[in-house]
């Protein structure tokens, strides 16, 4: 069967798959993650897959329809966001119009946390595979090709995490019902899907990807998914990939990093992006012993939480971690239990002394605007990653999105400005925080941020430490200088 994977065109650069979906000011694109690991097991079991990233390709509608013509594929499944699902179903109704006999898919964060509501937004999506869809996908390829040329006859209800359009008969015509079948459950051997890595390399170009933090080009793999922590407002865990850890096994990994290191000899950086790569130490410190066992010498970094001890940083960076991206989001205590984070602001200073006592750098994360803030608790929160001293730090306005705790409480507050999707970004792509409460409106928050970002990076102290890493440090140059062009574009010029 042929399938065309699509990351559909919208704005340029528009990373989908971010946690918080936006065109970034420091010029981040994200890999399409989740496509690509449906993609390898779509292949694995002979499908003829071709995955196209039209926002990281540059490529415009009439590119992805052209595309469409040429390949002729039997189903389209498409990714969706929050603030791009207006544009996305557009795009699907355009390549249904150019492929009509195709049977069209839509997966992602916004279509798995409202499959319903999505379906309504236009007959020509016939279905939505809900929550984590690799292996739905393959059981509804298999199912339609058992069918193909008639697909009103595949026995769709039997596939789990589906929600599909019936035609049942009703008087003189047949009408539309939508289906709504059982959740899949969470994939629990993960070893059996394909490296990620692999379908890049078949169906995309490495250097279309950037992540400020790390160094250029760089790879994003997974080693687990979902996240075993509460935190309100993470999409992510809460409508897609649950709230366990599953992980594949160390030797797995390990595979996946020396396939890397012989396909890609000009990889600066592997990222890990599961939600929290050490929310098992006892893992960490296996996976890091036999890095070191191997020599395989590779640079890599993960996402992580506040409060991994100095024994196992220590043997992080032993076997080649250079930097964590962590969440530490609020500086008051109160903020942080509101949220459900589970961390606390002694461990998190610790953790920030151990890091450096490793050899570790550290990209901050903080987020103003959560339940119970006020302009006291963002003043807290500012000065306190001033004083974590972090390599780099962002500052986001809250950003909630269906299906997260944060979005049910803020809308039964009335704290959202509106539910037109569309407007969750600005005229130019970025952020445009929808909270607004007395006292702190959605524009203070945004202007609140762009305020952190310049009071964190001006300091005189903090410049030196960067003149100083350019010297001590050569291999950090080259994101320096692109760093710090991205913040004189859009932070200084606001001045």
């Amino acid at each position: 069967m042929k399938i065309l994977m699509l990351n559909p065109p919208f704005l340029p650069k528009f990373s989908r798959t971010s946690r918080s979906p936006a065109v970034s000011k420091g010029g981040c694109i994200y890999y399409p993650i989740w496509l690509a690991y449906a993609t390898g097991v779509l292949e694995k079991v002979g499908h003829e897959v071709r995955l196209v990233d039209a926002p990281a390709q540059n490529l415009e509608l009439k590119d992805v329809l052209k595309t469409t013509a040429n390949f002729n594929p039997d189903m389209i499944v498409l990714d969706t966001s929050t603030p791009s699902i207006d544009n996305d179903v557009k795009v699907l109704e355009a390549v249904r119009d150019a492929c009509e006999d195709c049977f069209s898919v839509l997966v992602g964060t916004h279509a798995s946390a409202l499959p319903r509501k999505t379906m309504k937004m236009s007959e020509k999506i016939n279905a939505v595979a809900f929550r984590e869809y690799d292996y739905t996908l393959r059981e509804l390829a298999e199912e339609l090709e058992k069918n193909k040329g008639n697909f009103a006859g595949a026995e769709l209800e039997k596939i789990k995490g589906l929600v599909f359009r019936k035609r049942v008969e009703g008087g003189r015509k047949k009408k539309a019902e939508i289906v709504e079948n059982a959740e899949r459950e969470l994939i629990e051997e993960l070893d059996e899907i394909p490296f990620v890595s692999e379908v890049y390399k078949r169906h995309l170009n490495i250097r279309d990807y950037f992540y400020p933090a790390n160094f250029y080009p760089e790879i994003t793999i997974v080693t687990g998914r979902g996240c075993p922590y509460q935190c309100t407002y993470c999409v992510l865990p809460q409508v897609f990939t649950g709230r366990g850890y599953r992980k594949r096994s160390v030797e797995n990994v390990l595979a996946e990093f020396k396939y890397i290191k012989e396909n890609f000899p000009d990889v600066k950086e592997i990222f890990i992006e599961d939600d929290t790569f050490t929310a098992d130490p006892a893992r960490v410190n296996e996976f890091c012993g036999l890095l070191v066992e191997e020599g395989l010498e590779l640079t890599w970094s993960a996402n992580a939480r506040a409060d991994v001890g100095l024994e196992t940083l220590q043997k992080m960076k032993k076997a080649g971690c250079r930097l964590l991206c962590v969440g530490f989001e609020s500086g008051s205590q109160e903020i942080l239990n509101n949220i459900k984070k589970g961390t606390r602001i002694d461990v998190i200073r610790q953790f920030m002394k151990d890091t450096k006592k490793a050899g570790i750098m550290v990209h901050g994360c903080f987020m103003l605007g959560n339940k119970g803030e006020t302009k006291e608790t963002i003043r807290e929160t500012v000065d306190f990653a001033k004083e974590l001293n972090p390599d780099t730090a962002q500052f986001f306005p809250i950003m909630v999105y269906p299906g997260t705790e944060a979005y049910d409480y803020f809308k039964k507050q009335g704290f959202l400005i509106s539910e037109k999707y569309e407007k969750w970004l600005n005229a130019e792509g970025c952020h445009n925080c929808m909270v607004s409460r007395p006292g702190l409106s959605n524009s203070e928050l945004v202007e609140l941020c762009d305020e952190a970002r310049r009071e964190f990076y001006l300091r005189k102290n903090y410049v030196f430490k960067k003149m100083k890493q350019a010297i001590t440090e050569p291999k950090e140059i080259p994101r320096l200088v692109k760093g710090t062009r991205n913040f004189y574009r859009h932070i200084l010029r606001k001045q």
